[in-house]
């Protein structure tokens, strides 16, 4: 029996390409009579399967109310058709059970819940989003209150204890209260252990938070995910109404989007249980959830890291300034979903923002200001222990600067560089002589020693450049009776 399409490429390789019956048998593999018969059908008429009879056709009747009345087994069923007569065998007996015994589907109790007694959380994963420049692997957060079915959805690019207790506060924050109970699915976040039959042993840091905030932990049995399937729907609904074909150019447009879908979408339709707007049944429900705590939880990860020689701690493949004094040091970080914190002897010394971008190195300005500052301040004492070895007059020369009220570092630092240019013995030269004349300053020392260094031409032989008859003058006699007559003219 062929199919529909290798019928069709019987008829293209004879009608297009002029194949006969053998050729296009050796071709595709096929017997030359099956070739001939389709060549001379029209169309395609899928041949009907032949019934042939079975030696259990008497018996079938008997076998469907053996079913009916008892889940026999094939075997049960085969005895008992033997003693009736039967005389094939097993395999056609247990294809024709399989075929007529209704299936069995597993019954699941209904959970009720009172109002505020019970909220149920899980994570879903979609996908990776970009942050940044980097690519993350997309996570959300779902808690869901059992009576009112009110939906809270976070999305992080994280599955920590920090992100998974700050997005137990924020649901708290909007549900406006906190449920009495929390059941949870079998995740190391919230249980440590939980072997079949026995009672769970839960993260010591979740019974902790829970303690803090009132509610009290349920988990799941094992491979029991029905037992929560509030939240496992929650789950579905967010991939299927909110995710599914949505475009996620960013990591930071997704949360407010989400905010804006539960406010009018999800929390605002009409359940299908319920056939209430969640919202509506919020307004029931909140009386009876326990009070927000006064003073939130610390929900930052611990621990300690040593700062690199270039005053860094990495987390995460990124890297983060401490001031440049504690370089080195065992420092205390506190890691909380959206800032870092670094303590050294419990006193906060930096706080960063947390990046979830990769191979990223943030650094404080303030930071490296101080090591600058002692770096500068070891250049100027070597620079004033260099000036003071140029001559024994210049310890004198720095105090007179200092008297005028002059920037002396400015001064030394030029006199300095003039000993680089000029030789540090005419330096010492200058600074004798400015001593001298009391010239104080770095442009003195640059006129001594420019006047010093510049050669003045030496004279040379007269060299007349006009005729040598003009050189014969007569010089005539000067009239000095012109002063008589003025000084007659005064006496007078």
């Amino acid at each position: 029996m062929i199919d529909y399409e290798t019928f069709a490429r019987i008829k293209h390789l004879h009608e297009m390409k002029g194949l006969n019956a053998a050729q296009i048998a050796r071709e595709l593999c096929l017997d030359e009579r099956t070739v001939r018969g389709r060549l001379e059908a029209k169309q395609f008429l899928p041949r009907k399967s032949v019934q042939r009879p079975s030696k259990l056709d008497p018996f079938k009747d008997t076998v469907v109310k053996m079913v009916e009345s008892f889940p026999h087994s094939a075997s049960q069923i085969l005895q008992r058709l033997k003693e009736e007569g039967f005389t094939g065998g097993y395999t056609a007996v247990k294809k024709f059970v399989r075929k007529v015994r209704p299936k069995r589907e597993k019954a699941y109790l209904t959970l009720a819940f009172a109002p505020g007694e019970c909220a149920q959380v899980d994570w879903g994963s979609y996908g990776s989003v970009r942050v940044g420049e980097t690519m993350r692997r997309l996570s959300f957060f779902v808690m869901v209150l059992c009576y009112s079915r009110q939906i809270y959805v976070e999305f992080t690019v994280s599955q920590t204890m920090e992100h998974f207790l700050a997005c137990h506060q924020n649901a708290f924050t909007a549900f406006g209260g906190v449920p009495a109970r929390i059941m949870v699915d079998n995740l190391k976040s919230a249980v440590l252990k939980h072997a079949r039959g026995e009672a769970p042993i839960y993260n010591t840091r979740y019974l902790d938070f829970a303690r803090h905030n009132g509610f009290t932990i349920s988990a799941c049995g094992v491979a029991k995910g029905n037992e929560k399937g509030r939240v496992e729907n929650g789950v579905g609904y967010v991939k299927k109404n909110f995710l599914a074909g949505a475009e996620l150019p960013d990591f930071v447009a997704i949360n407010p989007a989400a905010r804006i879908w539960l406010d009018t979408i999800a929390n605002d339709r009409i359940h299908g249980e319920t056939r209430r707007k969640p919202a509506e049944m919020l307004l029931t429900e909140r009386p009876h959830l326990g009070p927000l705590p006064l003073h939130p939880y610390d929900i930052a990860a611990v621990s300690c890291m040593r700062a690199s020689s270039q005053f860094r701690v990495a987390l995460d493949s990124n890297r983060y300034s401490v001031p440049a004094r504690f370089a080195g040091q065992l420092l205390t970080m506190k890691a909380y979903p959206d800032r870092l914190c670094f303590y050294y002897e419990e006193k906060l010394i930096a706080r960063h923002n947390r990046s979830y971008e990769r191979n990223r190195d943030f650094e404080d300005p303030d930071h490296p200001k101080e090591l600058i500052t002692q770096r500068k301040k070891a250049r100027d004492q070597h620079l004033f222990q260099r000036f003071l070895s140029l001559s024994h007059c210049s310890l004198d020369y720095y105090r007179e600067l200092d008297k005028r009220h002059l920037n002396s570092g400015h001064h030394v630092r030029k006199i300095v560089a003039l000993a680089e240019i000029h030789g540090e013995e005419a330096v010492a030269c200058a600074i004798a002589d400015a001593m001298k004349l009391h010239a104080v300053g770095s442009d003195y020392i640059a006129n001594i020693l420019e006047s010093r260094a510049r050669k003045l031409p030496e004279p040379g032989a007269l060299h007349l450049t006009r005729r040598t008859d003009l050189l014969e003058l007569t010089v005539e006699a000067p009239d000095l009776s012109i002063y008589e007559n003025q000084t007659i003219g005064e006496t007078a």
